[in-house]
């Protein structure tokens, strides 16, 4: 049965893990080896489990323990070419771990076939993941967005389930603390997904099929979970609560558990 481990979600660090307690595959690895091998501990998954890492892009909350966690693990790293050949440059693969470039088409890994689709967010080579599972289930990591591009939409149509950003509150970011510029950053197509945008893109999914959503990437400074839930609420008013969807909000560092879709 196809499993979606929300690992870590935050403007801190990101990872997570989908797949079963024999096989599976990691998305991202923002947090530290330490940690990382930790939170998998803590939902009764071994490191073993992991065939192989798959990286969204190369900003900090998504690799910050990726070099030494590959030091323990010693499985393959996915990503576009751009992402890869910036983390050979800065140190973050050791030598002797295979590199796959997921530029071209699906690729097979632990159980599951995923397929990169480009984001706009402000990093070389920007990717999300759509993940077809053993059990024949479909599942998409979603965030990092900046705005919401046809080849986004196209790419998560029909899944069953979706973590989805849902990282600032837009009155909370303009009247905050951050610089001007790194406010018109956030909210520029090249970085992170509203609340109302990221609503907009669940009422889509929801009418196409989606069941389980789950917001992430969720911003401490610039947002709070109630803030998040309330808006993706208001954009599905037209459907119920668990009836036509289940709705959660990823943690910040997981305590156990997980998204069966």
């Amino acid at each position: 049965m196809a499993k979606f481990y929300p690992l870590f979600s935050s403007s801190s660090a990101n990872a997570s893990y989908i797949g079963g307690r024999n096989a599976g595959i990691l998305v991202d690895a923002g947090a530290s080896c330490k940690k990382m091998l930790e939170a998998l501990e803590r939902n009764g998954l071994q490191k073993q489990c992991v065939q192989g890492i798959f990286i969204t892009h190369t900003h900090s909350d998504h690799v910050k323990g990726l070099r030494v966690l590959l030091g323990k693990l010693k499985v393959p790293v996915y990503a576009t070419m751009q992402s890869l050949e910036k983390l050979i440059h800065d140190g973050q693969i050791p030598a002797g771990i295979d590199t796959i470039p997921i530029d071209t088409g699906a690729v097979s890994c632990g159980d599951c076939e995923i397929t990169a689709f480009p984001t706009m967010h402000d990093a070389a080579g920007s990717c999300g993941y759509r993940i077809h599972t053993a059990d024949d289930k479909f599942c998409a990591v979603c965030t990092d967005l900046g705005v919401v591009t046809p080849e986004v939409r196209a790419a998560v149509t029909g899944c069953d389930m979706v973590l989805l950003e849902s990282n600032y509150d837009v009155q909370m970011l303009r009247t905050g603390p951050y610089h001007p510029d790194l406010k018109r950053r956030i909210m520029s197509e090249y970085g992170h997904l509203s609340n109302d945008a990221s609503a907009q893109l669940a009422d889509y999914l929801v009418h196409n099929g989606t069941t389980r959503l789950l917001l992430g990437h969720l911003s401490p400074h610039n947002n709070t979970p109630e803030k998040a839930a309330a808006a993706a609420y208001e954009g599905l008013k037209n459907y119920t609560s668990g009836m036509d969807y289940l709705l959660g909000i990823a943690p910040v560092e997981t305590q156990g558990g997980a998204v069966i879709f």
